[in-house]
């Protein structure tokens, strides 16, 4: 929910092909240009939000995607969503529980070739002390002085111990659809 949430979400690239990490260019994110959403199904329909606040450490060289390193956290009491008391839901102790779990962190663990400009993204997400891998396909582009990363995966909530207990975990999807869509630029 809030991997994206981490965001991440932020990355896609952190598999090491022999280059150590002082060879590779550190990045930033161009927050402006840059969103982590995350989308749950219940009984009236689909519930969006979006991450307003996270950072990360993005090394990239655009020769060699596949040696990226991707590590993002995202601020969980970030979240917001259409109206003021579902972000108080979704943030409180029922569901992210940001006062106890303050970060969701996004770990790019490897980036395959999948053609052209599209890659199989492998990651760690950590949220509420939990870590699981995910996969997901993603989209690179990069011209060098700017890179834009596009991609989504979906999580199972219960796996993270979020929203499991009381009546809404009856009422909420039991999959978490999370989407970024990173832009970033060397590091001055």
């Amino acid at each position: 929910m809030r991997l994206a949430l981490i965001a991440v979400l932020i990355g896609v690239a952190c598999l090491t092909t022999g280059a150590s990490a002082a060879d590779v260019e550190r990045w930033v994110v161009v927050p402006d240009a840059s969103t982590i959403t995350m989308r749950v199904g219940t009984p009236v329909g689909a519930r969006t939000g979006r991450f307003t606040r996270w950072n990360g450490d993005i090394r990239f060289d655009p020769d060699r995607p596949e040696t990226a390193e991707v590590e993002i956290e995202v601020d969980s009491a970030s979240l917001r969503m259409e109206d003021a008391r579902l972000t108080a839901t979704a943030v409180g102790a029922g569901f992210l529980d940001s006062g106890r779990y303050p970060r969701i962190a996004f770990r790019l663990t490897g980036l395959d070739r999948a053609g052209g400009n599209r890659f199989t993204a492998r990651a760690d997400i950590t949220m509420k002390g939990v870590t699981r891998p995910v996969r997901f396909p993603a989209t690179l582009r990069s011209d060098g002085q700017t890179a834009q990363m596009t991609g989504g995966f979906s999580l199972d909530r219960a796996a993270f111990g979020i929203g499991t207990r009381g009546p809404w975990n009856g009422l909420i999807g039991q999959q978490v659809r999370v989407d970024v869509s990173l832009a970033t630029r060397p590091a001055d």
